[in-house]
């Protein structure tokens, strides 16, 4: 099934989840495999799996765990595949795993750039990899797109441009990069509009656990920090329970306004953690 079709009944709600690491113990390996059950119970459109964050190369990984949701719960998957990562035979040979598999969705991303800033793989922009996946078949394909403005584009109107590039090349839906202020999010739609970009976009949240990990993020993708959420984790920055709770109650609320004003769908950034997806999930059931 094509998950863009999960859109004539809105709002979608899906997840994104990332393997464990190749190294992972037993132990971790388990405890994710547990936490996937939970996060499965609560019936996502579909999960996304990560790739490999900084370059990194999981293939095996990402495309195992599809698999193993596809098969084992029965919930579709959408892989990530980023550009920097692949030759051109590579992306071939990878598309016909996932033909094999039975699996028609990916997220085509240009990919976090290694810390020596090289790009090994054929494709320096996502869109060079639309083109070449909708060349090799039939896939529905995802981009992702950036409410608080690409890091690296000159401006909001260069990066509507570039992602203009990306759906005329074939994506069919976008998710964000996560933000924390709406008001960002609903100006992205605007100009979205006025590019003629008319394409699902679902709002990409993550609820925060870890001030650490989340200033680190927010610098990496150009996020953009409100100064109610700075407070908020200034507070509650030395209790992990409480700023797990305030996290969460943060990104509730931004779903709660998002959903009033008709957004097409939320993709949870779970950080594989059930706890809070299920938090979360449960707090705006009885919304959609």
């Amino acid at each position: 099934m094509k998950v863009v079709d999960c859109f004539k009944e809105r709002p979608v709600i899906s997840f994104e989840i990332f393997p464990p690491r190749p190294n992972a113990s037993e132990k971790s390996i388990e405890r994710f495999y547990d936490n996937l059950d939970v996060l499965a119970s609560l019936k996502p459109a579909y999960i996304s799996v990560t790739y490999g964050a900084g370059g990194s190369d999981n293939k095996s990984g990402t495309l195992d765990l599809c698999r193993y949701i596809k098969q084992h719960y029965g919930i579709e998957v959408v892989p990530h595949i980023p550009g920097i990562n692949f030759t051109t035979s590579a992306v071939k040979s990878y598309l016909d795993e996932l033909k094999a598999s039975n699996i028609e969705n990916v997220l085509a991303l240009r990919g976090d750039l290694p810390e020596d800033g090289q790009i090994k793989g054929d494709f320096q922009y996502a869109s060079d990899l639309v083109t070449e996946i909708k060349r090799d078949g039939d896939f529905n394909v995802l981009g992702a797109c950036y409410p608080d403005v690409h890091p690296e584009a000159k401006d909001s109107v260069d990066d509507i441009k570039n992602l203009k590039c990306k759906v005329d090349a074939g994506v069919s839906q976008l998710i964000t990069q996560l933000f924390f202020e709406n008001e960002h999010y609903y100006q992205f739609l605007e100009r979205c509009e006025l590019a003629d970009i008319d394409v699902p976009v679902q709002a990409g949240i993550m609820s925060v656990v870890n001030e650490r990990q989340i200033k680190r993020m927010a610098t990496m993708n150009g996020v953009g920090l409100p100064q109610k959420f700075l407070r908020m984790m200034n507070h509650y920055q030395d209790n992990p329970v409480a700023m797990r709770d305030a996290g969460t109650a943060y990104a509730i609320d931004q779903i709660v306004d998002l959903l009033s004003e008709g957004v097409d769908g939320v993709h949870l950034y779970t950080m594989d953690n059930p706890v809070v997806t299920k938090r979360i999930c449960g707090a705006i059931e009885t919304l959609i």
